[in-house]
């Protein structure tokens, strides 16, 4: 549940910035006009992704076991790349992320209110996909039910709860009573996913050995159950903030550390790794207040 509301507040909290971004910006530039147009962007591109999240919720129910947990293991395992690839291009252009936005709907008034409407719906349709994506495969990974049954509650309650806070986050910068340091944000939270990602990688390794498509999956590495129940809290504890499984294969500890050491090396490197030459310019602090 943890991992999961870190996740609805994150990615929530990147679209909630976008659109307190753009309405200010309109509103400060006197053209409100265009507010009609923006929302209308901003509300398909929420049905998409709700659509999407229950597509990939409800649509493999009446398949096979076994074309489930292929299904479950590609998608989990596209769903990491696609989150890794966010949290590095997110620590780069964050603090351009005002800049851009007002650069793109300066571009898109010209061309009239559906341009605006393509912008708003490309914007925030991007951070919904990726956000249902990544929870869906999350959630996936911190259920202990069994395939084909209805997904555990927690982790869908915790994404909701995320996403509730970076909604209020997200009021509270456009009526400009917050400022973020986005650089600092999306560091140490890119920091943790990347934890959540690599254990997410893993369970999608797993589905691909239960579908039979990877091997190994009766030469486990280790097999702590005896010491780390599944069922005890500290079990699920470390299963739902780090999708540890007691019983881990050789294949599944093989990609773990593949994945972590290396992302977290040049995360970290990318991050904080640059000493500047000269004096570093103040950290980027977005507020989207319209006053």
């Amino acid at each position: 549940m943890v991992a999961n509301y870190l996740i609805g507040l994150r990615e929530g909290l990147e679209a909630a910035l976008v659109v307190s971004i753009l309405v200010a910006y309109l509103v400060k530039t006197e053209r409100r006009d265009q507010l009609p147009a923006l929302w209308a962007g901003v509300g398909i591109a929420v049905l998409v992704s709700l659509g999407f999240g229950a597509l990939l919720t409800f649509g493999p129910q009446r398949l096979s076991f076994t074309a489930q947990e292929a299904i479950g293991g590609f998608l989990s395992v596209a769903a990491v790349g696609l989150i890794t690839w966010m949290i590095f291009w997110m620590a780069k252009t964050a603090r351009h992320m005002k800049s851009g936005l007002h650069s793109k709907l300066d571009d898109a008034i010209g061309g009239g209110q559906k341009a605006v409407l393509v912008v708003a719906l490309l914007a925030v349709g991007r951070e919904g996909l990726e956000t249902a994506l990544f929870l869906w495969a999350g959630a996936q990974a911190t259920s202990a039910n069994a395939p084909g049954a209805t997904p555990n509650a927690a982790p869908l309650v915790g994404a909701a709860l995320g996403l509730a806070t970076a909604v209020v986050l997200g009021w509270l910068v456009y009526r400009g009573a917050l400022k973020l340091n986005l650089r600092t944000f999306f560091a140490w939270t890119g920091l943790f996913l990347i934890v959540v990602a690599a254990g997410v990688l893993s369970y999608g390794v797993h589905d691909l050995q239960e579908a039979t498509i990877l091997p190994g999956l009766d030469n486990l590495a280790f097999d702590v159950s005896a010491g780390i129940p599944p069922t005890s809290w500290y079990g699920s504890v470390l299963k739902g903030v780090f999708n540890f499984s007691p019983e881990t294969t050789w294949l599944q500890a093989v990609v773990w550390v593949a994945y972590i050491v290396p992302t977290l090396f040049f995360f970290i490197r990318t991050t904080w790794g640059h000493a500047p030459s000269r004096p570093a310019p103040a950290a980027p602090v977005v507020t989207a207040s319209a006053a």
